[in-house]
């Protein structure tokens, strides 16, 4: 089959979110078909910026087809607009400017789904939010997949979400918490429904948190070893897994660890907040992120920028530290949960998003926080007790063989398209 992704923005530099999420399904995908992704030039969706050369590009064996933005994005005036239409009565073309106004707005790129879609046999979108699938989904509906990415914010409930949800043909949902929400809030109209999520990697190895596998990486170097205190209480064992990283980042003490878009809309802020008065309490592990910063982070001996990781560092990251904490109250899966859980980490959540508390409740492999004293409770719970962090992190491996296999989730791709190219 011949298969068109359709995305916002795409490539090997975005790491997490719906980008993320789409490469790694196209990657799998383009072992078996032929796959193309259109996309824009963008690399940051804050200003939508033309970063990207126009034209055909090859990103990890997939053919990408980047358009050029017709405008950028003025978050200062588009962040004014969105006060006042989730505010205030607003016409249909209100909501169209809005659109506009959010981008990214990328005529071109629809203009060419316009010209070239009767060579694909399915077109599939991810992302209900922007104007590519808002737009694109009309071109082809019969033969189009969305990936709605979706939770409950003020956008969601504007008209043209409520027009564009009725248009596919087939819609894979990441978690049943996410298809609950959209069936009760749209008509969907989909021949082919399916909870599908994103796979995950288990990585080869058997060992409990702390004791090294035979196949694990020798020992950092002698100078990138833990202090001798820290060895003698068994904190960080010389061979543990994650040393690579911990002497790369000189963290030599058990650090717990948030990964992704470093702002106040992932839940950033609070996070360092509760984190400074856990620290300020006694606890003693470190904060280390990981991912692009776009907010600043207080100059504290106990928190520490890692910086935007290759996906390797990423598993190293994962794997090293103690607790995986999650703090966005908005997810529609979280693959930085699933990740954690795959490594036989446990992951510390934001009790708001109720795709998170159900992975820790489905799972057993997660807490969950709903105010600062919950937050500092289950945290300094989860770094004193080596026992449930092991037992967490058999868990949160069983979970994620269970549910997320790649095997899994390929398999019900394969369906929906098959579903969508019998039509």
């Amino acid at each position: 089959m011949k298969i068109a992704f359709v995305i916002q923005r795409y490539g090997s530099e975005i790491l997490g979110g719906s980008e993320y999420h789409c490469r790694l399904i196209a990657e799998r995908l383009a072992e078996r078909h032929d796959v193309e992704v259109l996309t824009t030039c963008a690399r940051d969706y804050i200003t939508w910026n033309n970063d990207y050369p126009e034209g055909t590009d090859r990103v990890r064996g997939v053919t990408v087809r980047r358009f050029a933005n017709a405008r950028a994005r003025d978050i200062d005036a588009f962040n004014r607009y969105s006060d006042w239409i989730f505010n205030h009565a607003h016409t249909r073309e209100d909501e169209l400017q809005w659109l506009e106004q959010q981008g990214p707005w990328c005529p071109a790129l629809v203009e060419y789904l316009e010209r070239h879609q009767p060579a694909y046999d399915a077109l599939i979108f991810f992302t209900y939010l922007y104007a590519p699938t808002v737009i694109g989904l009309a071109v082809a509906p019969e033969k189009s997949i969305l990936v709605p990415t979706a939770h409950d914010e003020p956008a969601i409930h504007l008209g043209i979400y409520r027009e564009m949800f009725a248009l596919p043909a087939a819609i894979a949902y990441n978690t049943e918490v996410e298809r609950q929400f959209l069936t009760g809030e749209f008509a969907i109209r989909a021949v082919a429904e399916e909870t599908v999520g994103c796979g995950v990697d288990l990585p080869q190895q058997s060992h409990e948190r702390g004791r090294p596998a035979p196949d694990d990486p020798a020992p950092a170097a002698e100078g990138d070893a833990p202090p001798p205190a820290e060895a003698a209480r068994g904190r960080w064992p010389a061979q543990s897994r994650g040393a690579a990283f911990r002497g790369r980042h000189k963290i030599h003490s058990p650090f717990a660890l948030y990964g992704g878009r470093i702002e106040k809309g992932k839940g950033c802020e609070e996070l360092v907040e509760y984190f400074s008065t856990y620290h300020n309490g006694g606890g003693d592990l470190t904060l280390a992120l990981m991912g692009v910063k776009l907010m600043p982070l207080p100059e504290e001996p106990y928190i520490r920028f890692a910086g935007l990781l290759s996906e390797r560092e990423r598993l190293q990251a994962l794997e090293a530290a103690s607790v995986v904490i999650v703090p966005s109250p908005f997810e529609s899966l979280s693959l930085l949960a699933l990740e954690a859980f795959a490594v036989g980490t446990p992951v510390l959540a934001n009790a708001r998003s109720e795709v998170l508390v159900d992975h820790c409740l489905r799972s057993n492999a997660g807490l969950f926080y709903a105010d600062r004293d919950e937050f500092v409770e289950c945290l300094t719970l989860l770094a004193m007790d080596d026992r449930l962090r092991a037992q967490m992190g058999r868990n949160g491996r069983a979970y994620v063989r269970e549910h997320y296999r790649w095997d899994l989730i390929m398999g019900k791709y394969e369906k929906m398209m098959a579903a969508v190219r019998g039509r």
